[in-house]
């Protein structure tokens, strides 16, 4: 053990320590401490781990080239439960919409040319991906499914109707029949064929009705712009059959 220098124990008290203070030994002054709070320490601050928010990650995607949009177009779709709207998918990709057009018209062009076993399929604003028609048997026969079933010449002619001229009230579509269309009007809503697609202004407010995307599938076509055109402007039912035949 050390022993302190002579001249200091000589002194007795060291000058300006209170008194009973040993000589030699240092006082530590400090702020009285409120009670229940934490110790004092000596270590340095924990800065808690940085973090990415969702807004954060967003501003990390690079921008896109025109040339990715096509692909990236087809992963969206491929994974989208419904019909895509393409405001929303400009939006996902941060885009415009004319950007969207563009590449949807290329990748149903690579889709065509490649003899790829999918279609791009579009109905006004809405588009999604589905199966090449000549796959339509393999499918069917893979999912255990019966397509076969065909429609009625009544439901052809009313369906033609719709599909060429909508959208129209069902007193419209009766009036280019000449007969009731009650019944085959709810056969092919039933059947997913057509739909409501908004209501006349006028009194009453009728239903107007229009096709649906399972009418594009029932018969193969990727849009409204792929149905022929009619023979001397007469809506029949048979073009609606040939269109069915040749897709199968």
């Amino acid at each position: 053990m050390s022993v302190a220098p002579d001249t200091a124990q000589g002194a007795g008290y060291d000058a300006g320590h209170d008194a009973g203070q040993p000589a030699g030994q240092s006082v530590l002054t400090q702020e009285p401490q409120a009670a229940g709070a934490p110790a004092p320490t000596n270590e340095a601050p924990i800065t808690p781990a940085a973090t990415t928010t969702p807004a954060a990650a967003a501003t990390l995607v690079a921008p896109l080239a025109q040339n990715d949009l096509p692909a990236l177009l087809e992963s969206l779709l491929f994974v989208s439960a419904q019909p895509a709207l393409l405001s929303k998918l400009a939006q996902a990709l941060e885009v415009d919409e004319a950007d969207v057009e563009a590449a949807l018209e290329e990748l149903a062009v690579n889709h065509d040319a490649n003899r790829r076993g999918l279609r791009v399929q579009r109905k006004r604003d809405r588009v999604q991906l589905i199966t090449a028609p000549a796959a339509a048997p393999y499918v069917e026969r893979y999912l255990g499914l019966d397509l076969s079933s065909k429609l009625s010449t009544a439901a052809l002619e009313a369906l033609a109707v719709v599909a060429y001229r909508q959208p129209l009230t069902r007193t419209e579509i009766e009036a280019v029949r000449g007969v009731n269309c009650d019944g085959v009007l709810r056969t092919l809503m039933a059947r997913e064929l057509v739909e409501p697609v908004g209501r006349l202004e006028q009194a009453g407010r009728p239903y107007l009705y229009g096709t649906t995307f399972q009418f594009l599938q029932y018969f193969g076509l990727e849009s409204l712009d792929a149905l022929p055109p009619l023979p001397e402007g007469q809506v029949t039912g048979k073009i609606l059959e040939q269109i069915s035949e040749e897709a199968k």
